[in-house]
Formats: C-alpha cells, sequence, structure tokens
C-alpha cells in the first residue's frame, strides 16, 4: 500500500501534463478509506462508517482500529507494519513537498492511525498481536466492514510461538514513527520509541517465522524471505530514532551473516527489506 505513496513525494507537485499533488492527496484519502474501528470526526471518506468494534474481544484485549489490507476486511499485521514504516519514511525525506502540498497533517495522521493500534497489539513486551479476522473466510464473503458477518479472531506471537519478522518489522514503524512525531509530540514519540526497544528484542531473542505462529497468514504474506532482513530493518531504524550505538554494532555484526551486504538486490517490499536496509547504513556511514 505505501510505495505509491513513497513514490509520489520524489516528483514535484506541478509537474507538466500530471498533477501529482491531486494523486498523491488521493493515495492518503484511500488510507483513511482503509481505517478500521471509530472513526474521527475529521475523517473525510465519509461513506465509511465505524467498524470492527469488537475486535480483540474474544481475546480479552481490545483490537480496534488499525487498517484494513487492500480492499479486504482482515488486518494483516506485517503489511500494516510496513506501510506505517515506509510512511513514516516518506515523511522523514519529504516534510517540506508534503507540507507545501497541504498534506502533512494527513500523512502524519496516517502514521498514527497506524501506530495507535500497534500499540494497543503490543499487549506485552514478547506479545503481538499480528492478525485480525481470516483471508478466507473474509475472501468468501463480500462484504462492507460496516456489515462484516465474518471470523474476526485475533492472533498473536509470543515466546512460544515466534515471529521475528512480524515484531522486527513493526519495531521498524515504531523507530520510525518516533522520529515522525518527536518535535510535534514527544511524549508519543518515547512511547513508541519504547515498543519498539522491546519489540525488537522480542524478535532476536526469540527468532522464527510469524507464519509459522499464524499459518493462516501464510496463503495471503508468506515471509518467504525469512526474518534476518526485518532484524537488520528494525535494527537500522532503531540506530536512527536513538543513535544508540547498540543497534549500529549489531548491523555492522551481523550484516554480512544475515545476507544485507549482497550487491543483488532485486526487491524491496513488505517482504523484503535489504535494500532499505543498505540505503539507511549508507546514509550513516558516507555522512
Amino acid at each position: 500500500m505505501a510505495a505509491a505513496l513513497f513514490l509520489l513525494c520524489f516528483v514535484p507537485f506541478a509537474a507538466a501534463a500530471h498533477d501529482y499533488g491531486l494523486a498523491l492527496s488521493k493515495s492518503l484519502l484511500f488510507f483513511e478509506a482503509q481505517r478500521s474501528g471509530f472513526l474521527p470526526r475529521n475523517q473525510r471518506v465519509t461513506w465509511r462508517d465505524h467498524s470492527g468494534l469488537h475486535d480483540g474481544k474474544a481475546s480479552g484485549v481490545d483490537l480496534v482500529g488499525g487498517y484494513y489490507d487492500a480492499g479486504d476486511n482482515v488486518k494483516f499485521g506485517l503489511p500494516m507494519a510496513f506501510t506505517v514504516t515506509m510512511m513514516s519514511w516518506s515523511i522523514l525525506e519529504y516534510r517540506t513537498q508534503l507540507a507545501a502540498g497541504g498534506e502533512l497533517g494527513h500523512a502524519m495522521d496516517a502514521v498514527k492511525w497506524g501506530t495507535d493500534y500497534f500499540i494497543k497489539a503490543h499487549t506485552e513486551p514478547n506479545v503481538l498481536y499480528g492478525e485480525v479476522g481470516d483471508g478466507n473466510s473474509d475472501h468468501y464473503c463480500w462484504q462492507r466492514p460496516e456489515d462484516m458477518t465474518t471470523d474476526r479472531r485475533a492472533y498473536r506471537i509470543d515466546p512460544s510461538n515466534p515471529g521475528s519478522d512480524l515484531a522486527g518489522e513493526t519495531a521498524a514503524a515504531m523507530a520510525a514513527a518516533s522520529l515522525v512525531f518527536r518535535h510535534s509530540n514527544p511524549a508519543y514519540a518515547n512511547e513508541l520509541l519504547n515498543h519498539a526497544y522491546q519489540l525488537f528484542d522480542f524478535a532476536d531473542k526469540y527468532r522464527g517465522k510469524y507464519d509459522s505462529s499464524i499459518t493462516v497468514a501464510q496463503k495471503y504474506y508468506r515471509s518467504v524471505s525469512g526474518y534476518n532482513d526485518e532484524l537488520l530493518w528494525a535494527a537500522a531504524w532503531l540506530y536512527q530514532a536513538s543513535n544508540n550505538q547498540y543497534y549500529l554494532k549489531y548491523l555492522a555484526d551481523n550484516g554480512d551473516a544475515m545476507g544485507g551486504t549482497g550487491w543483488s538486490m532485486t526487491e524491496f517490499s513488505w517482504d523484503v527489506k535489504y535494500a532499505g536496509v543498505q540505503i539507511l547504513v549508507a546514509k550513516v556511514t558516507h555522512n
């Protein structure tokens, strides 16, 4: 979901023959249309209403909020977290351009809608809820989220059922977002960073692929690349956000063994993060 927003920030709003400002505006409206939970009064996509208001209740947790995936009613944690990381990166790189286009506030709201949900989903230091709903039942029944009757079961990772890729990507999202809010909302930024620290430790200590624990995700968002790229990606963002040398050393000590130093990267996506890691590290080492 995030790739279009990130790429749109590379081009001038007034580029000839194409109204990229309008395209950027509509891409942010897409995220508002994908919102789950209690919608705010300033919701611009007014044909959407509150939905998913009991998410997590059967598991004794509050998982109301976050984003639905694509045009579906499932909340998949891995691509959602990657989307928030990329939106945060877009804001950090192109804050001035977004402000000039009148979209900075909307972009920051889009990030916060995701991170507010991740805070809820990270119920304990070593517990993270990574999916709400089931892709199979959801795809067999086309419904508006406001009218859902499909399974809203919640799925989690924990020390006995690890998911280093999911926890690592969510740590990256929290760390990147903490930079977005560092000046405007420092208390919130610190809260996000604390969650990022815990999630990285969880991901690194209890290693495993999340789709081996949340098996219902395999058909839709299988972690083909494994979790090494997410561990490096999270460490890179944590170093950016904290300037803590531990994370830079982690990258130096593990970059080669975890596959992050190759020259044949052909993909950057919700599944494969190595190219992003290389960009972030290059910016650090060449400053």
